[in-house]
């Protein structure tokens, strides 16, 4: 008798987002830059993998983002990739990849999507990116925005703060959203906005919002993988809550395996590999001494 398999979840495409946002259903998005970590991330139902830029702190230890490059962000998206099956996989355009000119953009962005495996890519700025926008959509290139707190551009913001604290700030912040939504993007992404200014955005717009720092009322909460599970240095901000800490358990794992070398009981007899039973070791041992 054949036994019926379940089926699978549904592989998530960009349309997905603006359906679950009429639903009102929440969705999530976790960074993954390696195949253990996708698979891991895919197979508990994430529904967004971002390749992000913020590899350059997690993975590469560089103080912010600006020095990754296009080639390690496509080597991470490639091996995604391989890890990964049901979620929509983004990857990031590191800084210096789509600001000199919309052709240079468009190739880069071809890169991640034709030889990376990447199914849309996600940029930051608001409306001085709104022509760049409009021409990757032309190219058929989804595109997800990033407004708010850009990191990339750290160096001009002065460090990294909470974005639209006053009224002007606010207001420019929600028209930057409306003219990327006009543009094409199928998601922006609000980093460190006030919650109220948010959830407007959340409100006006039909395409959806990835929220970190941004409160509870965005369509999607993203996060950094390593912040989640303890995998990061130093001091979090605010809206990270560490739902494990494995920096601690693979230390403990480390330390202990450490010892055990130590002390001879690693590796035992069964951990280790003997000579067949028709071969005489003690000949061979005589002979080489």
């Amino acid at each position: 008798m054949a036994y019926l398999q379940p089926d699978k979840p549904e592989k998530v495409y960009v349309p997905a987002l603006r359906a679950a946002k009429e639903k009102g259903e929440k969705l999530v998005c976790l960074t993954a830059y390696d195949y253990p970590t996708a698979r891991i991330v895919d197979e508990a139902g994430v529904e967004i993998i971002l390749v992000g830029d913020s590899m350059g702190n997690v993975i590469h230890g560089y103080g912010n983002t600006i020095p990754v490059t296009l080639e390690e962000i496509l080597s991470a998206v490639k091996a995604v990739k391989r890890g990964s099956s049901r979620a929509l996989l983004v990857a990031d355009m590191p800084y210096g990849s789509y600001h000199t000119g919309e052709n240079t953009a468009v190739r880069n962005a071809l890169v991640l999507m034709k030889d990376g495996g990447a199914e849309a890519v996600k940029l930051e700025g608001g409306r001085n990116r709104v022509d760049l926008v409009k021409r990757l959509v032309d190219e058929e290139i989804p595109v997800m925005a990033h407004i708010g707190l850009t990191p990339q551009s750290v160096h001009k913001l002065g460090g990294y703060s909470v974005q639209g604290k006053t009224s002007d700030a606010a207001q420019r912040l929600i028209e930057d959203a409306k003219m990327l939504e006009e543009a094409g993007a199928f998601a922006v992404v609000l980093e460190l906005v006030p919650r109220e200014i948010a959830e407007i955005v959340t409100k006006e717009l039909k395409i959806s919002t990835i929220g970190i720092g941004a409160g509870a009322n965005c369509d999607v909460q993203v996060l950094v993988l390593h912040d989640l599970v303890g995998l990061s240095f130093g001091r979090l901000p605010r809206f990270v809550r560490q739902y494990a800490d494995i920096r601690e358990v693979m230390t403990e794992a480390v330390q202990s395996w450490m010892e055990d070398v130590k002390n001879g009981s690693y590796p035992s007899e069964k951990e280790s590999y003997g000579m067949p039973k028709d071969v005489d070791a003690k000949s061979i041992k005589r002979q080489a001494s």
